[in-house]
């Protein structure tokens, strides 16, 4: 298999490009590669829908950020992130005519041929916003849900009409998806009021689903979300979208990824971050430890001398990164916790404490001592 270009290469743009350069450049590219401008030439029609799945990508921000990180591998099987193949021209005429002002095989006189929406409808995508704690993060999760869609109609098996009852051709546009009607000089081509646009029409329409051909419903959907997944990141689980036509296949379910805050740890990318406090006596004199991870508590050493906001590195103890096989690590930022009641003993000591250290510093002013530490 060919590797695949990059997307900012396929549409000739700069990684800064704004969404209106990115249309821009698609319409170019489309225009150039158009099947009816390039009839019979199979690369040109390769160069066409990589240019439709570069813009289906690099015009929305969730997937062009995915893409920005990942590239290509976050749209891989194993990725499991949201992607769209495009399997034929007419998926790629139905998405982005809206470019051009109108069908895209209306610009070449073949708006008949394939501007029209004929036949079955596939089903509508769907998308959730899914809550996940840092420890659903840390280990991957299956996630089901209760997702009210529309299902294939039980009573006519999705055909709309009673009792199963295929479709006829439409009368109105004889199976063309389409009518015509001429004004003055010009003839206007029109989706058909009668069928939609599908070219067949039921003469008799289902009772449960008025013809229809589905009905909503409530279904428990079950949801793999990968280790080390991040805010605002998609994962697609194909065909567990609504119903399509009958005949058609079912649309996609987008799960959006919202991290939950977290009482003692915050994350940046595979690392997480956790502020614990410590005694003064711990920091300077050095300790040993038990820390709280992600994964239940691991042993630390804090060496001597160890000053308040010193950052200390517990490897391994991350996140999964999504990029590679290893973690993040873990980083935990140390700071004297002054205690706010003393024993008689214990103000005697820190006392004793203060004296030396004003002894062995020559009795230096406040402000002296602030000047030698910065120094």
């Amino acid at each position: 298999m060919a590797e695949k270009r990059d997307y900012y290469d396929v549409l000739g743009v700069g990684r800064n490009a704004s969404e209106e350069d990115v249309k821009k450049a698609y319409r170019q590219r489309a225009l150039e590669f158009h099947p009816d401008r390039n009839p019979g030439d199979t690369e040109a029609e390769g160069r066409f829908k990589e240019a439709a799945e570069a813009y289906d990508v690099l015009r929305d921000p969730h997937k062009r950020r995915q893409y920005d990180q990942f590239g290509h591998a976050a749209f891989g099987q194993g990725g499991g992130f949201a992607g769209r193949q495009f399997s034929n021209l007419e998926d790629i005429f139905a998405a982005f005519g809206d470019v051009f002002g109108g069908g895209l095989g209306d610009l070449f006189g073949g708006g008949a041929r394939r501007g029209a929406r004929r036949g079955p409808r596939p089903g509508r995508d769907l998308r959730i916003v899914l809550d996940l704690t840092l420890e659903e993060i840390d280990q991957g999760v299956r996630r089901t849900v209760a997702l009210k869609r529309f299902d294939t109609c039980t009573s006519c098996g999705g055909t709309g009409g009673e009792g199963g009852a295929q479709p006829a051709t439409c009368p109105t546009c004889a199976g063309q998806g389409r009518v015509h009607r001429s004004q003055g000089f010009f003839t206007m081509a029109t989706t058909c009021p009668t069928c939609g646009g599908a070219g067949r029409h039921v003469e008799h329409p289902c009772r449960s689903c008025r013809g229809a051909g589905k009905t909503q419903r409530k279904d428990d959907v079950e949801i793999r979300l990968p280790a080390g997944i991040e805010e605002g990141m998609q994962v697609r689980v194909p065909g567990e979208g609504d119903a399509g036509d009958h005949g058609a296949p079912r649309g996609d379910l987008y799960c959006v990824v919202r991290e939950k805050e977290h009482k003692i740890f915050q994350r940046s990318g595979p690392d997480v971050l956790t502020e614990v406090p410590f005694s003064f006596a711990q920091l300077a004199l050095g300790d040993k430890v038990e820390i709280p991870t992600l994964r239940g508590r691991v042993e630390m050493t804090i060496p001597a001398g160890t000053p308040s906001g010193k950052v200390l590195r517990l490897r391994g103890q991350g996140l999964p990164n999504l990029e590679s096989k290893g973690r993040g690590d873990q980083l935990v930022r140390a700071f004297v916790e002054v205690p706010t009641r003393l024993t008689e003993r214990q103000q005697e000591l820190l006392e004793e404490f203060a004296r030396i250290e004003g002894e062995k510093s020559g009795n230096k002013s406040f402000f002296e001592k602030i000047a030698n530490y910065f120094s």
